[in-house]
């Protein structure tokens, strides 16, 4: 029987409901007294567990049930069926975790289990000393979490050169600029978090060298900060417009800082400029005409984000964005800023009273290329995500990693991808050498302009052919990606479940074109 009252729905699990209902994998969204529940079969087993991600409250109603794991169809986040444990960002905590009986062919969830501490991996001889993490970006601050989420219960120290705490980056560009998301959403953890997990956060802290000899860090302030293990996860910064001379600033978006100084200078502005055609450039843009500014795009592509998701997307974000009244002016590039405009590379000149440059970014690499480690445009890693030095590991944008499925080292600039490199490499610190295991997360990114979300799993950085399939300029279809004859990559709108499936299937290396 359905009920909502509450905020809840379907079956009170706790009156039990008929185990032929009950199919494998299947997931049924129901609840015990006020609190939703999600009740599913694994390998047999009746298991219920909490409903609801733990990155944006995402229903795990319409996710997946793969090796064990429930999935998040928003952003994909992956819990232990079991024990409610979070095993793959971005989820932040675990869910909860449900005692459930069959008996007489009836399926009742009895109460909460209690949390369940997940178990520790490697052996007491295996643990570091100490952990410290240079940087409190994606890769960072899940790396620490995982620690102590793992058990590891020596010094763990995130230096950060800004000021702030770890937070939701990929906001900065969305929600949070466009005046949807108020500041106090943006910190991924609250204030006290940190001191409550024996984290050490040392913030404006920069790094001025890392002595590996010494196995320490020189700071900036002339300190030093000693580590048994290292990680790197420095991530990236934007390019800087070269060539051009600006009368007026041009705002780049990387940090809290910079997504503040766009929001005051919006609040005085008319008429912005963005320069690039990225993602963080046509976010940008949304968020900007969410604000009530003209906003026009300038970039040098024939179609946005062509060369990332193909023409055909590419021009379906194109028209949504000029639905929303944003101005393109493609295979153009900016040649001056005036104090009240920018000039193009063909004589036109728009006027502009904010300029925001979003033109890609480059991995910070300067630590380990001083300190010697390998390098290929990018620190080079193993699959463990341990450098050319022993005990220093790296993770997030600067990371080169080698790729199961292409056989090639890649570098991947997406947040959940760092989230999920920081949680294996802290594994991996736990663990001897020979029982480490290789990193082999598929590549999963999401952007949202307006009321499109595009859901992207798998790495394409070149492909020789697209299969497109259902309707693009109806927010429900599919492009497929594919060098030869091999799956390469999806990118999905209106289909965040077939999205998952196609990532899972890209796991067990038996990929097919979703839908």
């Amino acid at each position: 029987m359905s009920h909502d009252e509450g905020g809840v729905t379907g079956p009170d699990l706790g009156n039990g409901i008929a185990a032929s209902e009950l199919a494998e994998g299947a997931l049924l969204l129901g609840h015990v007294g006020s609190e939703p529940v999600l009740l599913t079969r694994d390998r047999g087993e009746a298991l219920a567990v909490g409903a609801k991600c733990t990155h944006y409250g995402g229903p795990l109603a319409e996710g997946i049930v793969a090796g064990g794991t429930v999935r998040c169809p928003w952003h994909h986040a992956a819990f232990d069926l079991r024990t409610g444990s979070l095993m793959r960002a971005p989820g932040l905590d675990g869910i909860g975790c449900w005692s459930v009986v069959e008996t007489d062919g009836i399926i009742r969830v009895t109460g909460r289990k209690p949390a369940v501490p997940q178990p520790v991996r490697g052996t007491a001889r295996s643990h570091p000393e100490s952990v410290v993490i240079i940087g409190g970006g994606a890769a960072g601050y899940f790396a620490a979490q995982t620690l102590r989420n793992e058990g590891y219960e020596r010094p763990v120290t995130i230096v950060e050169a800004g000021p702030d705490a770890p937070y939701d980056r990929p906001n900065l560009s969305k929600d949070y600029l466009a005046g949807d998301a108020p500041e106090e959403w943006i910190p991924l953890r609250p204030a006290d978090f940190y001191a409550e997990q024996g984290i050490e956060l040392r913030l404006g802290a920069g790094v001025e060298r890392i002595d590996t000899k010494g196995r320490r860090l020189v700071l900036d302030d002339g300190s030093s900060q000693p580590y048994g293990t290292l990680l790197i996860a420095t991530g990236a910064e934007p390019i800087q417009l070269g060539g051009l001379a600006p009368g007026q600033p041009v705002h780049l978006l990387r940090t809290l800082g910079d997504s503040r100084a766009i929001i005051a200078a919006a609040e005085k502005a008319r008429k912005a400029v963005v320069l690039g055609a990225s993602f963080i450039g046509l976010e940008v843009a949304a968020s900007l005409r969410a604000r009530g500014l003209d906003v026009t795009v300038v970039a040098p592509d024939a179609v946005p984000l062509e060369r990332v998701l193909g023409p055909e997307l590419g021009a379906v974000i194109r028209a949504v964005h000029e639905a929303k009244g944003v101005g393109f002016r493609l295979g153009r590039k900016g040649d001056r800023i005036g104090r009240n405009s920018v000039t193009l590379d063909d004589g036109t000149e728009l006027p502009a009273d904010l300029v925001v440059a979003g033109i890609g970014v480059r991995p910070r690499t300067r630590l380990a290329e001083e300190a010697g480690l390998s390098m290929d445009r990018g620190i080079l890693v193993d699959a463990s995500l341990e450098t050319s030095a022993s005990g220093i590991f790296a993770a997030g944008d600067v990371a080169r990693f080698p790729d199961p499925r292409s056989g090639e080292r890649v570098r991947v600039e997406h947040w959940v991808v760092a989230e999920r490199m920081g949680q294996a490499a802290a594994r991996n610190m736990l663990m001897p050498a020979g029982e480490r295991i290789a990193f082999d997360d598929v590549p999963f990114f999401w952007s949202r302009h307006y009321d499109l979300a595009v859901n992207y799993s798998g790495h394409a950085p070149a492909w020789d052919r697209t299969d497109v399939e259902g309707d693009l300029h109806a927010h429900d279809g599919t492009v497929t990606y594919y060098r030869g004859d091999q799956v390469l990559a999806a990118a999905t709108i209106g289909r965040d479940r077939e999205n998952l499936v196609f990532e899972n299937a890209l796991e067990r290396g038996t990929p097919s074109r979703p839908g």
